[in-house]
């Protein structure tokens, strides 16, 4: 294992480019941090994927992180953090592995007994490390599951508004507008629909993400490790993307920014 250090960057890594979503909570946190980001939208989505094929990618992607020296990674992807992120951590155990998980925990204890709609991928509603959440908390409150696919797929080609995106959120949310009191994003693509989410169901809902949890929990973990950058030196992101060409690396950039 390499030495980690101060000035070492942090990797951040998604099945595609919702997990800049996490980025951007990472950087207004923690601004005097280098960040490399790494989108793997070529073999996005992850979330209709087995298992094994996720864990292979997510290893791949962790793999060239440490050849790039991080001193911590985050799993900005519920659906690889569900599949990989246990397995992962067992095989780097001194290095610091953040992942991201659907955000019921706030949710209940923000309105206990109420109905709260958790909209994930096919896999992460699947997978062990899900349901073991969902078992802690099912008791407490009328969870209801809402898979959407389809939506890592808009936010994707960079669709966050149009007629399509708006007609499918119809579909899957407009049995819940009266009832549900808060809508968990369970996917890191999800927080980039948002206003898209709350024009559909009213505006009443309460609507959250774990992006800030996991960011908080990350620079928890490097002041204790003492590895937080000084706050006088300035912060740098750089994007890579397994997709040919430079029209996601654009996306992704855009979206930081937005």
């Amino acid at each position: 294992m390499y030495e980690l250090k101060k000035d070492c960057p942090i990797g951040v890594f998604d099945s595609g480019v919702g997990g800049i979503s996490v980025l951007r909570d990472l950087y207004r946190l923690m601004p005097q941090e280098d960040y490399h980001f790494f989108g793997d939208s070529d073999n996005a989505p992850y979330g209709i994927k087995t298992t094994d094929e996720v864990k292979e990618l997510s290893f791949d992607i962790v793999n060239h992180f440490i050849e790039q020296n991080v001193k911590a990674i985050v799993i900005a992807c519920n659906t690889a953090t569900s599949a990989a992120v246990r397995d992962i951590r067992q095989a780097h155990p001194d290095l610091s592995i953040i992942g991201l998980e659907p955000a019921i925990k706030p949710a209940v204890l923000r309105k206990p007994n109420s109905q709260i709609l958790v909209m994930a991928t096919p896999l992460t509603l699947r997978e062990q490390k899900f349901q073991e959440l969902l078992a802690q908390y099912k008791n407490l409150a009328d969870l209801v599951l809402v898979p959407a696919p389809d939506l890592v797929e808009y936010v994707e080609k960079g669709d966050l508004d149009s007629p399509a995106v708006m007609n499918y959120l119809e579909e899957l949310l407009s049995p819940y507008k009266e009832t549900a009191d808060s809508v968990v994003l369970g996917c890191t693509h999800f927080p980039f629909v948002k206003p898209a989410i709350q024009k559909v169901m009213g505006g009443k809902q309460f609507i959250i993400d774990g992006g800030p949890g996991a960011s908080r929990e990350l620079q928890r973990i490097l002041r204790d490790k003492e590895l937080l950058q000084p706050l006088s030196h300035q912060g740098s992101v750089t994007f890579a993307n397994s997709e040919v060409g430079t029209g996601k690396i654009e996306l992704s950039k855009r979206l930081f920014e937005a």
